[in-house]
């Protein structure tokens, strides 16, 4: 399954976004989701992980005051970045027929 993840302060908006995706044929659930640095457990966010497209998931987070939680991180979806091309020796600017 490939999970998209929505992020919710509230128990009940996190579970009517479950409840509203399995209707529509989508496989969704609810996890806690502990935030960096936070020792209260009570005010940790819910997270709704579901195989749902993204602009799907996007009307829902917008009607029940969350946010998507988008992975920005290049390589991990998609394709990896392609080598930097880098020089091998010092660039001439001066003088170039000294090189």
């Amino acid at each position: 399954m490939v999970s998209v993840r929505a992020i919710f302060f509230d128990e009940d908006d996190a579970q009517a976004v479950v409840r509203q995706l399995r209707a529509d044929g989508f496989e969704a659930h609810v996890e806690r989701e502990r935030l960096a640095g936070e020792d209260d457990d009570e005010d940790h966010p819910w997270a709704v992980l579901t195989d749902a497209p993204p602009f799907m998931l996007e009307v829902l987070v917008d009607s029940h005051d969350g946010w998507l939680d988008e992975d920005d991180e290049p390589g991990e979806q998609g394709d990896p970045l392609p080598p930097l091309h880098l020089p091998t020796a010092p660039k001439r600017i001066k003088r170039p027929d000294l090189g």
